[in-house]
C-alpha cells in the first residue's frame, strides 16, 4: 500500500498565486511527482479540471476563522455504512471514496490488488475490528458526480450517520 502524507492547503491558488479568502470554494488535486505526491489547490476560477496524471481531487471550502472543527463518525458508523453500500451497484463510486477514507483513518487496512470477473481493479482491504476482508472496485467517480459524492460523505463527516435516503 502507498502511505504519504497529504499537505494542508496553502491558501493560495496554484495557477493565479491569488491568496484563497475563507468560504471560497477550492479545488485540490494530488498529483505525483517523483517519488512525492504534491497537492495543489485552485480557486474555482482557475480550476480547469484534474490534470490526466493526478492521482485524486476534491472540493472543499477555505474555512473561516468561526467555522467549527469537523468530526467524524464514529468508526462503526462508517463500517455499518460501508458494509450497507456493498449491496448496492449504484453506489460503487461512493464505497470506493469512503474505502479510501477509511484506509487513510486506518479504519481498513489494504492487502492487494486483483480484477473481478469483469476484468475490473479491485482494492482488498481488511478490517482488523472483526477480522473481515471486504472487495472494493475501484471506481473513481466521474467528474460530474463529485460534488454529490462529497455531500453524501458529509454526513459522515459531522458525525450523524449515513445521509438520509440511503
Amino acid at each position: 500500500m502507498l502511505d504519504f502524507d497529504v499537505k494542508r492547503c496553502t491558501r493560495r491558488c496554484a495557477k493565479t498565486e491569488r491568496e484563497l479568502r475563507p468560504g471560497e470554494t477550492i479545488y485540490s488535486v494530488l498529483v505525483a511527482e517523483g517519488s512525492e505526491v504534491v497537492r495543489y489547490d485552485y480557486s474555482h476560477e482557475a480550476w480547469e479540471g484534474a490534470p490526466s496524471d493526478s492521482i485524486g481531487w476534491w472540493v472543499s471550502k477555505i474555512p473561516s476563522s468561526d467555522t467549527k472543527k469537523v468530526s467524524w463518525a464514529p468508526n462503526d458508523v462508517m463500517l455499518h455504512f460501508f458494509r450497507e453500500l456493498e449491496a448496492n451497484p449504484e453506489k460503487i463510486e461512493l464505497r470506493y471514496v469512503l474505502c479510501l477514507l477509511m484506509i487513510r483513518r486506518r479504519i481498513l487496512r489494504q492487502e492487494g490488488n486483483e480484477r473481478d470477473e469483469q476484468g475490473r481493479e479491485v482494492i482488498v482491504v481488511h478490517c482488523p475490528k472483526d477480522d473481515s476482508e471486504h472487495k472494493v472496485i475501484m471506481q473513481l467517480p466521474d467528474p460530474s458526480q463529485a460534488v454529490a459524492l462529497q455531500e453524501a460523505l458529509s454526513g459522515l463527516l459531522v458525525g450523524g450517520g449515513p445521509p438520509a435516503g440511503d
